[in-house]
């Protein structure tokens, strides 16, 4: 048989028994139907409540406590929070990002003041959600957000609320003022308020920081490295030190 014929069968077993392996290694038809299923026929989807009972009365106790300001219920940390890409943000993001807090508590410019979680007594939550929680009290202690836990069954009034989450300052000691027999009548002159349209100076016009959010988190505008990284190497996929 001449030498070439023979190389040919032996490449063509080698492709075959290749061919075999891989479709044995390859996942069945039937580990891949629940992929391909439809996602509103698969799962029928229906309203729900957001919130808990005891949510709830802390939602409404935040809102009489604090007139003026935003509180928003049950929001992924990945929507308040910005984290370094250098590492996996898909991995960041299955650890902690799509943990929502309870409660939000912002100014009018959406900026985050504190956060309020609804959790039962202690001693009463499962050890996962006891992990959970403090897990998220040190990232937003990192972040300088305040976190607060309040017990479902004793929520503060209006009035501890107010001062847990805005507390007054402390008043400063009033300096002895001299005495004067005669009473100051000068009329000074006061500062230009915004309704001054000539000879205003702009610079004492109270300006607010317009900041915008973070953008989605849900993968639909970050390209994440895999998961977890190579030991040694960038979300690039490069050595380090190359």
């Amino acid at each position: 048989m001449p030498a070439w014929l023979i190389a040919l069968i032996a490449v063509a077993a080698v492709g075959l028994v290749a061919f075999v392996w891989l479709r044995a290694r390859a996942p069945s038809d039937r580990a891949n139907g629940e992929r391909r299923l439809d996602t509103v026929a698969a799962w029928s989807p229906t309203a729900t409540r957001i919130l808990t009972s005891a949510e709830r009365q802390a939602f409404s106790t935040l809102e009489r406590a604090l007139p003026g300001h935003i509180i928003l219920a049950q929001v992924p940390l990945a929507r308040f929070l910005k984290v370094p890409t250098r590492h996996s943000y898909s991995e960041w993001l299955r650890r902690l990002g799509t943990q929502c807090a309870d409660l939000v508590v912002c100014d009018m410019a959406s900026e985050v003041l504190a956060v309020v979680n609804v959790q039962p007594p202690a001693g009463a939550e499962s050890e996962r959600a006891r992990k959970r929680l403090n897990r998220m009290g040190r990232v937003l202690k990192a972040a300088g957000i305040p976190m607060h836990v309040w017990t479902d069954t004793a929520l503060p009034s209006v009035e501890a609320a107010r001062e847990m989450i805005l507390p007054k300052p402390a008043a400063a000691p009033a300096a002895a003022a001299a005495p004067s027999p005669v009473a100051d009548t000068r009329v000074r002159p006061s500062r230009p308020t915004p309704f001054d349209e000539l000879d205003r100076d702009e610079s004492l016009d109270e300006r607010i920081e317009m900041r915008e959010p973070p953008p989605s988190t849900w993968f639909d505008e970050f390209n994440s490295g895999p998961t977890p990284l190579a030991p040694g190497e960038n979300r690039g996929g490069d050595k380090r030190g190359a």
